[in-house]
Parts: structure tokens; C-alpha cells; sequence
């Protein structure tokens, strides 16, 4: 199933495996200026290479190589022989098959391996130009694309919401927040987030600050509770008042745990 809603310049995306009636979990793809930023899951490829039938396309990035941001990559390449992009540590991962769970295959599905071509620190558009920053922290090769004179900034899934609750055991939570400081430091006065899952921010900076903040003060919160002798699901239970319903769905690859115990680490 997609949604499809124009956003002044940017065109919104949305797309999700449908079960029963309902949506199992969006994703989100944006098509501006003839760039399309991520190109959705497997199981939506196929509507959303019919979307594309016809309109303006010159090039697709992959913010990162996550099989919900790369799963039309080879249908695209296959019926528009548009050429696909993104950071080199996320190509080589795109170039080979994904070692997915069942969860992750029934709700998005695996990717075709599919070769893609090295970013530049650089995308330039018939009219726009798009900064290519490295912001890792969801994953090594993670990018996120900022059009400084309009403020736009797509984050792929660096920016999820203000109060994360859950995350995959591979995220450095450390790491996020210092990439979301890295976006706070550029010159844009304002900054609106295109995020991975469609959610458009139109403050976003105040939303990063937000994120930044609630992290820094989780960090703390853990590491008293480590040092008074908690177990990590004790301390689950104080911090998020109980495990994320994501954890029995994912078999507990998605979890609060994993946040907790990334909490913990230290830092790089």
C-alpha cells in the first residue's frame, strides 16, 4: 500500500505491507526535484516503481542500506535505468543479501542485492543542491541529505521521535546523539525533518534538541541505576515503565533493553 501527498516541492511517499486491512509499518520514500530519497521495501516496490511511471526521475539515494530503504532498488534500476546511490560502507552491504529475520521478512521483505554507485559529499538537482552528511549512530553508513536554502533535512531513520523507547541491538545510542548535534551545527536557521517513517518535523531543530536532551538525561538515569545494582530489566521497568510491545513482536530485536544496554556502553 502507498500514500502519496505533495508537501509544497517535496512529494511524500509512504508505503507499508498491508495485513487484515491495516498497515504493518510505514516507511517512507521522497521524490524532490527529480531525486528520490529511499525507495521503500520489497513488498512495495512494485507500486512504487508504478507511481514513478511518467514522472520526473533522475536519480535515487539510499540514506542507508536497511532492507525498508532499499527495496525498490532493483526494479527502478530494472524499468527507468535510473541510477541508484549511497555511502560506500552502505553499497557494499546493498550489493550483497541482507541476513533478515522472520519478523523483518514478513513486514518488509528481502531486497535483491543490487549494485549502487559511491555519493559524493554532494547531490545536485536541477534546482537544488543537497549536502551529503555522514550521521551514523542507526548504522555505520547512515546519511542524511540537508537542502540548506530551504532548511530541508532527511534524516533516513537517525531521527525516529523525540523519546526513543526502542532500538536494534547493532544502534549506538551515543552515536545518535552526536549526529543529531552535527545537523544542529549547520547554518540553515531552520530545519524541517523528512524522517524515515513519513513523519515531517517542521521544527527541528527543537526536535533534535528535544532527542538530544531526553538521551543525555536516560544516559544518567542508567548509569545511577547500574551503580545501585539494577538488573537491566529492572531497570527497563523504571525507565520506560515496561518492555516495548516491539520486543514479542521482533523476538525481542527491537526492545527498550537494547536501548538500555546501549545506555551503558561507553562512549567512543
Amino acid at each position: 500500500m502507498i500514500e502519496v501527498e505533495r508537501l509544497g516541492e517535496v512529494t511524500r511517499i509512504k508505503m507499508g505491507r498491508e495485513y487484515e486491512g491495516r498497515v504493518l509499518y510505514w516507511t517512507a520514500a521522497y521524490l524532490v526535484d527529480g531525486l528520490l530519497i529511499d525507495t521503500g521495501c520489497p513488498h512495495t516496490a512494485d507500486e512504487l516503481t508504478g507511481f514513478l511511471e511518467g514522472r520526473h526521475l533522475d536519480l535515487a539515494v539510499n540514506t542507508h542500506h536497511h532492507e525498508d530503504h532499499v527495496g525498490a532498488n532493483h526494479l527502478l534500476q530494472q524499468r527507468f535505468k535510473v541510477r541508484v546511490m549511497a555511502s560506500r560502507e552502505a553499497a557494499l552491504l546493498i550489493g550483497q543479501p541482507l541476513q533478515l529475520h522472520p519478523y523483518q521478512e514478513l513486514v518488509w521483505g528481502q531486497p535483491v542485492p543490487t549494485k549502487v554507485d559511491i555519493l559524493a559529499h554532494r547531490v545536485e538537482t536541477r534546482n537544488h543542491h543537497f549536502e551529503v552528511m555522514a550521521t551514523p549512530g542507526h548504522c555505520p553508513d547512515h546519511v542524511s541529505l540537508v537542502e540548506m536554502a530551504r532548511g530541508w533535512c532527511f534524516t533516513g531513520d537517525l531521527f525516529i521521535s523525540r523519546e526513543p523507547k526502542a532500538m536494534r541491538p547493532e544502534e549506538d545510542v551515543h552515536e545518535i546523539a552526536r549526529s543529531m548535534g552535527k545537523l544542529l551545527e549547520l547554518p540553515a536557521a531552520r530545519l524541517t525533518l523528512f524522517t524515515g517513517l513519513g513523519n515531517v518535523v517542521k521544527d527541528g531543530r527543537a526536535a533534535l534538541e528535544g532527542c538530544i536532551d531526553y538521551i543525555r538525561a536516560l544516559s544518567r538515569k542508567a548509569k545511577e541505576l547500574e551503580a545501585e545494582g539494577f538488573s537491566i530489566g529492572e531497570m527497563v521497568n523504571r525507565l520506560f515503565g515496561r518492555e516495548s510491545i516491539l520486543a514479542g513482536l521482533t523476538g525481542g530485536h527491537i526492545s527498550s533493553e537494547n536501548v538500555v544496554r546501549a545506555l551503558l556502553r561507553p562512549e567512543a
